[in-house]
């Protein structure tokens, strides 16, 4: 049976919020396609004492989202190229949010790999080939298989198009490490991920 989170369990420390998405999937609907998979890797960014997180800066028209309500979709353009999704933590004027870093494909599989080699195009190894797990296997792939832009930023994730359900998925032992593909913050061990999995980031240190 399918449950789509609360949103009292965005409304909770970011951490506790991290490890808990971990064995929940994340749903998009996109021009009557929907896609899904299993969150087997996430990261958590809390606050502007964090220097990795994007409000570290203080309150900008970029980061207002990081401010508003838990639940809410949180994403942007990492170095241009690549859109990230993550979901908004704590209390509203709390700016935190877990970025979603990973997936384990269950619905769509076939639109991901089509979406996917179509990014690929003109690269030497095209996504065509690669294996299900391989498909969301980090941020910016994870959008371009699920078809997440930017115009699903600020969404309601209680809504109907970018969700998150509970389906009493086991993902077995966790494990948590630093936080990856950062330049400040990384001494903090804040991100968690299914250990040994293989649609996981390969550094798990």
């Amino acid at each position: 049976m399918s449950v789509k989170l609360r949103r009292s369990f965005y409304d909770r420390p970011t951490l506790d919020v991290a490890r808990d998405l971990i064995g929940k999937v994340l749903v998009h609907e996109r021009r009557g396609v929907r896609t899904s998979g299993v969150i087997v890797e996430a990261e958590a960014y809390v606050g502007e004492s964090d220097p990795a997180c994007h409000a570290a800066p203080g309150p900008t028209r970029r980061n207002e989202p990081l401010y508003g309500p838990p639940g809410l979709s949180y994403d942007y353009l990492n170095y241009g190229l690549h859109c990230l999704v993550n979901v908004v933590t704590e209390a509203q004027g709390a700016p935190a949010a877990v970025l979603i870093r990973a997936l384990d494909p269950i619905e769509g599989i076939e639109v991901m790999r089509r979406r996917r080699a179509r990014a690929a195009k003109g690269r030497t190894t095209p996504s065509r080939g690669l294996p299900d797990h391989d498909l969301c296997r980090g941020p910016g792939n994870l959008t371009m298989a699920m078809g997440i832009t930017l115009a699903e930023n600020r969404l309601d994730l209680l809504g109907e198009r970018l969700f998150v359900e509970d389906r009493c998925g086991e993902v077995g032992r966790l494990a948590w490490g630093p936080r990856i593909g950062i330049r400040v913050g990384v001494d903090r061990r804040w991100r968690v991920y299914a250990a040994n999995h293989r649609a996981v980031s390969a550094t798990n240190s």
